[in-house]
């Protein structure tokens, strides 16, 4: 019952990440999964498994809402589904104790991306104006994070999300609905590649209920702390927690620091964190952001006419 308990608080808190930021739900509770000594394909499995539900209400919540452009969804869910598939047989075919430290550093790197972009990218006024990507941009996109997210447990929103928002034009709502909302049929494909390769009793179906009824009950809350709390403050906190988490898998399995210097190592991480939290803060009361409707931080610097 413990161990259940403990699940449902990490779907919960990857939920609450996901609902905030539109990304991390995977590498999130993937990296407190590996943490807790769950194998890694079993860790994806029951991820993938549990966002069966979690993506299909956001999916639904953000077609409700008309935040889904429906040529980005088009263009990423063949893709996105094949890689996811074709990720989800390959890690299967591993043995955990060989990929688990691979796992973590690839986790590892996604915690560095999501820390180093959320405290440094400046969120300026976006251009209204659409320009719908192209087919050939999307295809490789789905591919290379369908694979990822099967094979490290996440890594579909940061690595789709960024890339389309960094495109000119994009509008961040379209873009964060339309990868949400694409992910469901990440998160089939992936599953269906599990259930193949593991088989149906290598699942821990209530590891898998836990985790959906921790991201059931974060739901409504991430939605009223997205109202709170800027984004790119949870970003930074994200990203630390990500990093702090699988360097403790790498340090084990690859030996890399006495243990003396292991302890040297997470003190020296946790200070980054720390450091970054407070820059953070420190940004956004200077730039004067608010969060208004729906949790979009926007700078009081901007003349009106651009907000």
């Amino acid at each position: 019952m413990q161990k259940l308990m403990i699940l449902a608080l990490i779907g919960l808190a990857a939920q609450l990440v996901d609902g905030s930021l539109g990304m991390a739900y995977g590498a999130t509770s993937a990296s407190l999964l590996l943490a807790y000594g769950v194998a890694p394909a079993v860790a994806s499995a029951s991820v993938h498994i549990a966002e069966l539900v979690t993506t299909a209400a956001s999916g639904y919540s953000h077609w409700r809402f008309g935040n889904v452009d429906r040529s980005i969804v088009r263009g990423l869910i063949i893709p996105g589904a094949i890689g996811a598939f074709g990720g989800a047989c390959f890690l299967s075919s591993l043995s955990g104790d060989v990929v688990k430290p691979y796992i973590a550093g690839f986790l590892f790197l996604l915690g560095v991306y999501v820390f180093v972009r959320f405290l440094f990218v400046k969120q300026n006024s976006v251009s209204q104006k659409t320009d719908p990507p192209k087919r050939r941009f999307l295809i490789p996109l789905g591919l290379v994070a369908g694979f990822a997210d099967a094979t490290g447990g996440g890594g579909w929103g940061p690595l789709t999300t960024p890339t389309l928002l960094a495109r000119k034009g994009a509008q961040p709502r379209k873009v964060v609905g339309s990868v949400d909302t694409s992910e469901f049929a990440i998160a089939l494909a992936a599953t269906v590649g599990f259930l193949i390769s593991l088989g149906w009793s290598q699942v821990s179906w209530s590891w898998v209920i836990a985790l959906m009824a921790g991201g059931v009950i974060a739901a409504p809350i991430a939605a009223w702390l997205v109202r709170i709390i800027p984004g790119p403050l949870l970003g930074v906190l994200v990203g630390g927690l990500i990093v702090i988490t699988n360097a403790k898998t790498l340090i084990g399995n690859f030996d890399l620091v006495t243990p003396l210097g292991e302890g040297l190592v997470y003190t020296g991480l946790i200070v980054i964190w720390a450091v970054g939290i407070t820059f953070i803060i420190w940004k956004l009361v200077k730039e004067k952001k608010v969060t208004l409707d729906g949790g979009e931080a926007v700078s009081m610097e901007q003349k009106p006419e651009e907000r």
